[in-house]
């Protein structure tokens, strides 16, 4: 794999006053490896970017102004959740014959493959493989190529050989498939809604019966007004009984 020269310098501001290293255009950082004492370093931020905005693994060259070097890989970044700018990163020192567990990028190669030819979409699963190898067999990236993937057909870890590396994720993970093509069906009507309209309108509002009771008679419109009975004059008043007699 290749090698990146990143120059460093040893940092003396830690905590929150690391605060005064970013506002000078650094990077802070840590250096660590096994029984060694870890090392606060810090970089310009241009020199962390080719190691972080990047789709290969790459064995860290570090040279410090007090003329010392290390082999390292960059280990974790932190970033700023406005800026996207990296605020933190760790490096870890590398041992010639000790082997060491890292992820790898997984990059697609073949071009369009033959599922999405046939109208299928390809779905990339798994990003990145965990490996175990020694640090002069670390491959810059994990190759998959897709261009045969048939429709419902998918790549599995246990697909993947890498020479002297060591695949540490499940053999039965899927890293890349391609899916079929969606098909969107027209919506049925419902049974009970076609029920419901081949039942007649109802006309009147009254009660239905019960099984054996008479039915309820419809209610009057209660809009409509109740004739009254034509009601007897009382105030009528009666023949005098002076007028008849002289009459008579």
């Amino acid at each position: 794999m290749s090698e990146i020269v990143l120059q460093g310098e040893l940092r003396e501001l830690t905590g929150k006053r690391a605060r005064r290293t970013r506002a000078a255009g650094m990077v802070p950082g840590v250096f660590y490896a096994r029984e060694e004492p870890s090392i606060n370093i810090q970089v310009l931020g241009p020199e962390l970017e080719p190691l972080v905005f990047t789709a290969a693994t790459h064995v860290i060259d570090l040279r410090l102004k007090d003329g010392s070097s290390r082999k390292c890989i960059l280990r974790d970044v932190q970033f700023d959740p406005v800026t996207d700018h990296p605020v933190h990163f760790d490096l870890q020192g590398l041992r010639e014959n000790e082997k060491l567990v890292i992820e790898i990028p997984v990059v697609l190669t073949g071009g369009i493959p033959q599922g999405v030819r046939d109208g299928g979409m390809v779905q990339h699963m798994l990003h990145k493989l965990r490996v175990q190898c020694l640090p002069r067999h670390i491959p810059e990236n994990v190759e998959v190529n897709i261009a045969a993937l048939a429709i419902n057909h998918s790549i599995h870890v246990r697909d993947i050989v890498i020479p002297d590396v060591t695949l540490l994720d499940s053999p039965d993970s899927a890293v890349v498939g391609v899916l079929p093509p969606t098909v969107t069906k027209e919506a049925e009507v419902a049974p009970a809604a076609e029920e419901a309209a081949k039942e007649p309108e109802v006309v009147g509002k009254g009660k239905k019966p019960e099984e054996g009771e008479a039915a309820e008679p419809a209610k009057a419109d209660a809009k409509a007004p109740a004739k009254e009975a034509p009601a007897k004059d009382a105030k009528a008043p009666a023949k005098p009984a002076a007028k008849e007699e002289k009459k008579k």
